[in-house]
C-alpha cells in the first residue's frame, strides 16, 4: 500500500454555532454540507471537503495537553511573507492570539487555536531546494519575526 495524499481532517468541538464562524468567517473556508449527525464540512478551493467539524457538546472534556492525539493542522495561506503578514492581521483583528511565530527555514508559520482549543498552523511554504538538499531541515524552528 501507498497513501497518495492526505484526503481531509475531522475535529471535535463543542458547540457548532461558535466554531462554524471562525473557521468561516476567519478562517475563510467554504462550508458545504451539514448532515443530521451534527457535522459541518468545509472545502478548501473547490474540493469536496477538507475540514469536517463535529458538535461533542458544551461539556465536552478538554483533551489533556500531554496525551496521544492530533497536535495541530497546517493549513497553506500563500507563497510568501506578506500573504502571512495578511493572515496574521486577519487573526489580530478577529482577537485570535498567536501561540507562536516561527520560521521553520522549509515554511514560516503562525500557530494559534480555535475556540475549542485546537490548535491550528497558517504558513507559507519557503524554498523548496532547501529541503531537498538537506530533509532534516524540516526539524528546524527559529523565531520569526512579521
Amino acid at each position: 500500500m501507498r497513501v497518495q495524499s492526505l484526503g481531509h481532517v475531522v475535529l471535535k468541538v463543542r458547540d457548532l454555532d461558535r466554531s462554524v464562524p471562525f473557521y468561516a468567517d476567519i478562517l475563510g473556508l467554504t462550508e458545504v454540507a451539514r448532515n443530521e449527525r451534527g457535522m459541518v464540512f468545509f472545502s478548501i478551493d473547490g474540493n469536496h471537503h477538507d475540514i469536517a467539524l463535529i458538535e461533542m457538546g458544551d461539556d465536552a472534556p478538554a483533551a489533556p495537553q500531554d496525551s496521544p492525539g492530533l497536535a495541530h493542522v497546517a493549513l497553506k495561506v500563500g507563497d510568501d511573507l506578506d500573504a502571512l503578514r495578511d493572515a496574521k492581521a486577519v487573526l489580530d483583528a478577529n482577537g485570535v492570539e498567536l501561540v507562536r511565530i516561527a520560521d521553520h527555514i522549509v515554511s514560516k508559520s503562525l500557530y494559534f487555536q480555535d475556540p475549542d482549543g485546537n490548535e491550528l498552523e497558517l504558513f507559507v511554504d519557503g524554498d523548496p531546494q532547501t529541503w531537498r538538499d538537506n530533509p532534516g531541515i524540516v526539524a528546524t524552528r527559529l523565531p520569526l519575526e512579521l
